[in-house]
């Protein structure tokens, strides 16, 4: 944990978040997260925004083999995951997306 930041000290995800926000202000609105624990880190999450995800790889020219998937509470939430550096920040792309019930139980077969 990194004790005795100041806000100043956050101001690489800070200044890449004004950056992001001029450039792709037409994009969905992601949650933003940026912590002290990882001052260099900005994250971009989109809650049951598959297509939101997708629209911010793009426009971040982040290659489709450059993302992980996985499968979240007991199979319903799909988590795409991605990262780059942009700007100076380690930026942290991710999306959550529900599974529609018909793909859980065949999953389950």
């Amino acid at each position: 944990m990194s004790e005795g930041l100041a806000f100043d000290d956050l101001v690489v995800p800070l200044r890449t978040l004004r950056l992001l926000a001029a450039d792709f202000g037409h994009l969905p609105a992601p949650t933003v997260s940026i912590s002290p624990i990882y001052p260099e880190r900005l994250e971009l999450s989109l809650h049951s925004d598959l297509p939101g995800f997708e629209a911010w790889r793009e426009a971040l020219g982040i290659a489709p083999e450059d993302v992980s998937h996985r499968v979240q509470r007991d199979g319903r939430t799909q988590v795409l995951r991605t990262a780059t550096a942009y700007a100076g920040a380690e930026l942290e792309l991710v999306g959550y997306g529900d599974i529609p019930a018909s793909a859980q139980v065949e999953a389950a077969v």
